[in-house]
């Protein structure tokens, strides 16, 4: 079947399903669920909610807005996994672009097999940066750039906030995140991202102008840790971005962390799990202990009514000793 919406023509299929195993009392979603539209559509994703008993503020996290990106993917698994919500709200997204996640990478493997602590393993993919293009509803423009890093496809999620309801694939995808912003009203939201271990971008906050102060913040308490994540601010003039984006588009103060991935390195391209400098270990637990710094900063700052009492997060020291696959759960 098609879903059409003018020249649009979304093909109608199952959304790719993934082995995650939530935790006691986490709800599932679906991003159809924000937008219609995305039922029965390659582009929808499963979304888990975990609420505290205590009223409280709103946290997001996606992960998986580019597929490949396999660290922000996992923090955001053990999350569902893990985590424990005493106040407030927890809503994850752990592969946003559903679409990007099977999307099979350019070169490299396509899985990784992560080793659990009682034995036995659990797998996971290891998709690409864009929208399948057979799932997006419309070829590339022909002005696209989609060489390179291809940061400017219509089909980077990353580009394309804060979409379109009746828009492509990748549009919608968009539109449904920022809808889950307002539908839930996040007070925090958090887009885990990966990037060239050489590259800039590698190990830094990407923060909205509004919410740099707690970026700030998080960054002298990180270091006081030995963990050194560099801070930048939104551009005003590049669109389209999420922590720019969800920011202004919504309450939630935004932010962006990117961890280096070793299978991102053109020169030389590196395994993305067990490399010996960056594991996917260590990268994992970066994105959870940033995030916690940034909780607590942000829980200084307000009234008890918005505060988000988030526990058990894994600590970064901990799944870089025991390994990801201590931290994810067994059974059903």
């Amino acid at each position: 079947g098609i879903l059409a919406s003018a020249q649009i023509r979304i093909p109608a299929s199952a959304p790719a399903a993934h082995d995650i195993r939530p935790g006691p009392g986490v709800k599932v979603k679906a991003l159809s669920d924000y937008l219609s539209v995305l039922a029965r559509t390659p582009g929808d994703s499963a979304v888990y909610i975990l609420e505290g008993p205590e009223p409280g503020g709103t946290v997001f996290v996606a992960g998986g807005t580019h597929g490949g990106e396999i660290s922000g993917q996992m923090a955001a698994v053990l999350l569902i996994e893990r985590a424990r919500v005493s106040r407030g709200k927890l809503v994850v997204v752990p592969y946003a672009n559903n679409s990007a996640a099977v999307n099979r990478p350019a070169s490299g493997a396509s899985s990784f097999a992560v080793k659990l602590a009682g034995g036995g393993e659990r797998t996971f993919v290891i998709g690409s940066r864009l929208t399948r293009p057979e799932d997006q509803g419309e070829p590339d423009p022909p002005q696209a750039k989609t060489g390179g890093e291809t940061d400017f496809s219509p089909r980077n999620l990353d580009r394309r906030f804060p979409g379109k309801a009746d828009g492509n694939l990748t549009q919608r995808v968009a539109f449904a995140i920022v809808s889950i912003l307002k539908a839930e009203t996040a007070d925090l939201a958090f887009d885990f991202h990966e990037a060239p271990p050489g590259s800039r971008l590698a190990m830094m906050i990407v923060a909205n102008p509004k919410n740099i102060e707690l970026a700030a913040e998080a960054s002298l308490v990180l270091e006081s840790d030995d963990l050194r994540m560099k801070i930048e601010e939104s551009a005003a003039d590049f669109r389209g971005l999420s922590h720019r984006e969800w920011g202004d588009a919504t309450a939630a103060k935004a932010f962006l962390f990117e961890t280096p991935n070793p299978a991102m390195d053109r020169s030389a391209p590196g395994d993305p799990v067990d490399d010996p400098v960056w594991p996917l270990a260590k990268r994992v637990g970066i994105h959870l202990d940033t995030l916690r710094a940034i909780l607590d900063a942000y829980n200084g700052t307000v009234p008890p009514e918005k505060k988000i009492g988030l526990h058990d997060i894994p600590a970064r020291d901990a799944v870089a000793k025991a390994g990801t696959g201590a931290f994810l759960r067994a059974g059903p």
